[in-house]
């Protein structure tokens, strides 16, 4: 066994050369005993029994053939006891073969197994010296044509058993001594020495076969080590398959699907079009990035993984992953209706609800989730649908679900189509711009104007910045729809000339984008205006998504030389604090508040605070939405004089708004 490893392991040496060394080795195992240490590998001693089971049930049976054949022809020349060891022969032979059965042989444990191979060599040579004696017994006291078919089958059974002992080489090596020592002895006590040829080529034939036998079992055992050493490798090479696929599918993070996983997944339930396909949902966490802020990645980390868990054990869950961020998509099975899923659902954000711990200290967040039936063209329709959905929820804010439903579908094709116009449009062909005044009511005076972008998807109907500006995003246009009004601002309203002032709003993404400052302030420069100017208003809300960058955005705004104003302030989203932490110019006041001044005392209070703090801090207030007289006169009460709204002019066409301010002045 040693020396076929050995063997084995040096390839490039001859083969003749290994295949004695080999042999050599095997002979002197076989000799003292050591071949036992051959069966002790569990995949060894496997093989060994498997191949044994094939071959000695075939010996057994041509063993029964023989010995019958013998007791027929001694039969009535013989007393009858003499025939007894014959039977005898014959029952422990015949369950020999039944034991080495394959079926048999496959039922029984290793252990056993391997017992039965550490037995064989005993078994055999004491079996078969027993049967020699016997037969040779016969060949004494029988006739001449008995001693030839003896001497035949004793001889057939002899090679036969070298044979099918081929991968129990200590065995069949007892079986050629037990049975040729024996045989050889008295054929040449018994018939003389006029036998030796007959005897000389007995021996030489049994020590041929067995030295075959020898070669057989070498090859056996350097095939059997190869083969074992060749499934070791493809369980190694599987095992670092599935630990790859299991890194290449997984979230370092969460543990759950990554991306490509859930969204490979995605693509195999929407290719199979069942009639019960799953759920789609699309889990955002609101308040995740305030934990980001405010405790640390490690805190939102902690977030991510409890997030994760508690969607894998909701009832109904098939399969999660993580898609970026905090956005988890999970497949809910498709055996439920709109009721079961809605309801497993709010099961997950009831579960998202419970707090997280991260030292000591309690996280709390809601889960907004976009639902939709796992049902068309492609992964991108299906992610659309639910992303709608969420977008939906979101709005609806503490933790809402949505249901993607018909109306969606069509408001998503509208929607699409709108896109689609709104990117391949030429924006000075579909824009317009209106200008609102806004007046100093103290000395009845324009100061300024704001302008207001509108779209048209068809030349006809106008849409505001509510409608179109998530299109812009959405097409990454939003650069360019800030540059266009700027531009047509410059050429159509050119109240700055009179040293008044124009106020511009920017989109959300112009107060994080890079490049902005630069490309806004060139543009104001270019045309000779002064940035001074130039109003740009930003709300709360675009503040939000990156309040760092975005504060060093309007300070880089600041220095180039823009004015700026926080506009719908106190809207919902509203701190005292922005007014101190921002380089700002003006505040305004949101028109929510200014329709609730006259009538509303708690409105008052709060604007009154307002306006007090922002004069501490040297900021203007303008109050916008102004519709009738008594609202004019309360916020006048209350400190402010710069005031908009359709109690004083609409907002017009340039020509019209200039008139106006023409008029306000004289």
């Amino acid at each position: 066994m040693v020396a076929a490893i050995a063997a084995e392991s040096l390839p490039l040496r001859p083969r003749l050369r290994a295949r004695s060394r080999v042999i050599g080795a095997l002979l002197g195992a076989i000799m003292d005993g050591a071949h036992r240490r051959a069966y002790r590998g569990e995949a060894m001693v496997a093989a060994y029994t498997h191949n044994l089971s094939r071959r000695l049930p075939l010996l057994s049976l041509l063993s029964l053939l023989a010995v019958g054949l013998v007791i027929m022809r001694v039969a009535g020349t013989v007393p009858w006891p003499v025939l007894v060891p014959g039977v005898v022969m014959m029952v422990f032979v015949a369950e020999r073969g039944w034991h080495w059965l394959p079926v048999q042989v496959e039922r029984r444990p290793l252990a056993l197994r391997r017992k039965d191979l550490d037995a064989l060599p005993t078994s055999v040579g004491l079996s078969v010296l027993f049967a020699v004696l016997w037969a040779l017994y016969l060949y004494c006291v029988g006739g001449e044509a008995q001693r030839a078919l003896l001497c035949v089958l004793l001889s057939v059974i002899s090679v036969a058993g070298v044979l099918g002992l081929a991968h129990a080489p200590a065995a069949a090596l007892r079986l050629v001594f037990a049975s040729t020592v024996p045989a050889c002895t008295v054929y040449l006590v018994v018939d003389g020495a006029h036998l030796w040829p007959v005897v000389l080529l007995l021996v030489m034939a049994n020590l041929t076969v067995l030295a075959m036998t020898f070669g057989f079992h070498a090859d056996f055992v350097r095939l059997e080590l190869s083969r074992q050493q060749l499934a070791r490798r493809e369980r190694l090479a599987a095992r670092l398959a599935e630990r790859n696929f299991e890194q290449a599918s997984r979230d370092a993070l969460t543990g759950a699907l990554n991306r490509r996983a859930i969204l490979a997944r995605l693509d195999q339930d929407v290719a199979r079009n069942e009639l019960a396909a799953p759920w789609l949902a699309l889990l955002d966490l609101d308040g995740f990035k305030h934990v980001n802020d405010t405790y640390g990645h490690a805190a939102g980390d902690d977030v991510l993984r409890a997030v994760a868990t508690r969607i894998g054990a909701i009832s109904g869950v098939l399969a999660h992953g993580r898609l970026g961020g905090d956005e988890f998509a999970i497949l809910f099975d498709g055996r439920l209706d709109a009721t079961g899923v809605t309801a497993a659902a709010q099961d997950l954000a009831q579960s998202v609800r419970a707090p997280v711990l991260h030292n000591g200290v309690s996280l709390r967040l809601h889960a907004s989730t976009g639902l939709h039936r796992v049902r068309g063209p492609s992964v991108g329709a299906c992610l659309e649908r639910a992303d709608a959905a969420l977008y939906k929820a979101k709005k609806r804010g503490e933790g809402a679900i949505v249901l993607f439903g018909p109306d969606d579908e069509t408001a998503l094709q509208q929607r699409s189509a709108m896109t689609r116009q709104f990117n391949d449009c030429l924006l000075d062909d579909r824009l317009r711009l209106l200008y609102q005044p806004y007046y100093d009511v103290d000395s009845l005076a324009v100061v300024g104007f704001e302008a207001f972008a509108r779209w048209s998807p068809d030349g006809q109907t106008w849409l505001a910045p509510g409608e179109f500006i998530d299109l812009a995003a959405a097409t990454g246009r939003t650069g360019e729809l800030t540059q266009a009004v700027i531009g047509r601002t410059l050429a159509e309203c050119d109240a700055w000339r009179q040293g008044l002032t124009v106020a511009i709003n920017l989109t959300p993404r112009d107060v994080t984008r890079e490049g902005a400052v630069d490309s806004l302030a060139r543009l104001v420069r270019d045309a000779g205006a002064d940035p001074a100017r130039f109003m740009l208003e930003v709300t709360e809300a675009a503040l939000i998504a990156d309040p760092r960058r975005a504060h060093a955005q309007l300070e880089a705004f600041r220095a180039a030389g823009f004015r700026l104003a926080l506009d719908d302030f106190g809207a919902g989203w509203s701190s005292l604090s922005q007014l101190r932490d921002l380089p700002l110019d003006m505040v305004k006041i949101d028109r929510g508040l200014a329709a609730a001044l006259s009538s509303d005392p708690g409105a008052r209070a709060i604007v009154g605070t307002i306006v007090s703090f922002a004069w501490q801090l040297g900021i203007e207030c303008m109050i916008e939405g102004v519709e009738d007289e008594a609202q004019v006169a309360t916020a006048r009460a209350l400190g402010i004089r710069l005031m908009q709204g359709y109690h004083f002019a609409r907002p017009e066409r340039a020509d019209v708004a200039l008139a106006a301010m023409g008029r306000a002045v004289a």
